[in-house]
């Protein structure tokens, strides 16, 4: 098995758990499972896997906090599993640092696609011990410098950690150069799909404006006085003049 195709599941429902794990495994994953969080980022931190998913109702600690300490040590893209109808519920995840969510009880076919979705974004940087890199390529705007290759955020001369979902829609907008991107296409950005009359719905919207909100937060950007992103009302966002 390629060891870049591993998978962790967390889950403290057996059944769940084995499916999850069924799942995962005729995708063609290893997969490693456990019951807590804590077992979870020991897991996350051994095994390196590409996928987690992650139950939010976990005993002890609950997901959305391993969401945020599995963030810390590793890019795996986290796919948040919940019992919850409540949208807070979702958003919070997203707000954890994890890549999608999906609602019990939920079908395979859903979970492997949009697996699927997230595997068709880039995830590896580039290795720092290749003999001959690739020249870095910066895209530069009012003290902001991001690498989409080498996938580098620096504001101000700061390193800035971003979430994959966060890195994708901010290159996204200095990319249209000042032209306005819809919550739409971003959203379609996210889960990784090309078809422009792809279904997006409220949820989707709704995530993008939590995603944006974080990396605002993260790059220091106020709302009411954008540096870098600007919000379009009813319609999406862009890069504010630099």
């Amino acid at each position: 098995m390629d060891g870049a195709r591993v998978a962790v599941v967390v889950e403290d429902d057996e059944d769940i758990r084995s499916l999850l794990s069924a799942v995962l495994e005729q995708a063609g994953f290893a997969v490693h499972s456990t019951g807590t969080a804590v077992e979870a980022i020991d897991l996350v931190r051994t095994h390196d896997p590409v996928v987690t998913t992650l139950d939010v109702g976990l005993p002890g600690m609950d997901g959305f906090e391993a969401a945020r300490r599995i963030r810390r040590i590793s890019p795996t893209y986290i796919v948040m599993l919940t019992a919850r109808t409540e949208e807070i519920d979702a958003l919070q995840g997203l707000e954890s640092g994890a890549d999608d969510y999906i609602t019990k009880p939920f079908r395979p076919r859903e979970l492997r696609a949009r697996i699927d979705a997230m595997l068709r974004r880039p995830r590896v940087q580039p290795d720092a011990t290749s003999a001959t890199p690739a020249a870095p390529e910066w895209i530069e705007h009012d003290g902001l410098r991001v690498n989409p290759g080498m996938r580098l955020v620096v504001a101000d001369g700061q390193d800035v950690d971003l979430t994959r979902s966060e890195f994708d829609i901010l290159v996204e907008l200095l990319g249209a150069g000042g032209r306005v991107v819809s919550k739409s296409r971003l959203a379609l950005l996210v889960r990784g799909e090309d078809d422009p009359t792809a279904y997006v719905g409220d949820n989707d919207a709704r995530a993008i404006e939590v995603h944006v909100a974080n990396l605002r937060r993260k790059l220091g950007d106020a709302p009411s006085a954008p540096r870098w992103v600007e919000t379009v009302r009813g319609v999406g966002y862009r890069t504010s003049a630099g």
